[in-house]
């Protein structure tokens, strides 16, 4: 893997990158990352700056199992935006990220993104939260498929779909018209014809009780947490603050915006990912 950055010198360093690197230096350092660590990479966030100005409905999850419409507007949104979900890339705060775990400096990452990017920059130990839009479920009988060959399915059963993407959205979908809504078929299971569902946490819907205790011991085995890139607006990422400030734990957080739990910090720094963290990374590199 290609270094995420070149050597900063200390004098580099802004006195809010100083205090981070302070506080996290010859810790062992749990990660928590949001969506603001992946908007670097083309992937938009729900809660960041200047969001909040623009429209987001989400996908809600007993919606999603009881409507077939929502399915079909999911499925058909989807279809739009996989392209170019899929092909975005790893910036330089996931391979930072990668590089701390690779130096010993990070024990794992605890990630509530669904993208897949901090695999693809080469961190080894995640813990995804919300799931990954890679795979699809099932909903009758369990079975998996990958997203990739599900998108040629919906693309097969739609021939005549417009692809023309109006608005990428977090969730890897697309804002649609109701025109091109109107007659989009949706695939079913290959193995039982049952409903499929991306392999992600919709909201109102809770994370697996196994997923939350492996991140819950990953946390136990640190003794300083990161937050990157999530304004702990949701209880599931939220939470593990908590648990870090009961453990007094060393807490820094790095974030653009609003931020939940500021006050349970050691160091609050605003910034972009991209540019905080391999200056981070540079910096312990030399420590």
């Amino acid at each position: 893997m290609t270094a995420p950055h070149d050597a900063l010198p200390a004098a580099s360093l802004t006195p809010s990158v100083e205090a981070l690197v302070s506080l996290l230096k010859r810790r062992s350092t749990v990660v928590l990352t949001g969506a603001g660590c992946s908007t670097e990479s083309g992937i938009p966030d729900y809660r960041g700056p200047g969001t909040r100005a623009r429209a987001r409905n989400p996908i809600q999850h007993r919606e999603f199992l009881t409507r077939p419409e929502v399915r079909a507007r999911y499925w058909a949104r989807s279809l739009m935006g996989w392209p170019r979900f899929s092909s975005a890339r790893p910036n330089a705060a996931h391979a930072a990220l990668a590089t701390l775990e690779q130096a010993g400096h990070v024990r794992g990452l605890i990630t509530q993104n669904v993208d897949r990017l901090h695999h693809a920059a080469g961190s080894s130990r995640v813990i995804e939260l919300h799931g990954a839009l890679a795979r699809v479920r099932c909903l009758a009988c369990g079975a998996q498929e990958s997203r990739e060959a599900l998108q040629a399915r919906l693309l097969a059963l739609n021939p005549g779909f417009s692809h023309e993407v109006l608005a990428l959205r977090p969730d890897g979908d697309a804002d649609l018209t109701s025109e091109q809504l109107s007659s989009f078929q949706v695939p079913a299971c290959l193995a039982c014809g049952g409903t499929l569902k991306p392999d992600v946490v919709f909201f109102g819907d809770n994370v697996p009780v196994p997923t939350v205790e492996s991140a819950f011991a990953l946390l136990e085995e640190g003794d300083a947490l990161l937050v990157v890139g999530s304004s702990l607006a949701i209880f599931s990422g939220y939470r593990f603050l908590v648990r870090a400030s009961e453990r007094r734990m060393p807490i820094a957080i790095l974030n653009l915006g609003e931020c939940r739990g500021v006050e349970l910090a050691d160091v609050h720094l605003e910034a972009r990912a991209g540019d905080a963290l391999p200056r981070l990374a540079a910096a312990l590199a030399l420590r």
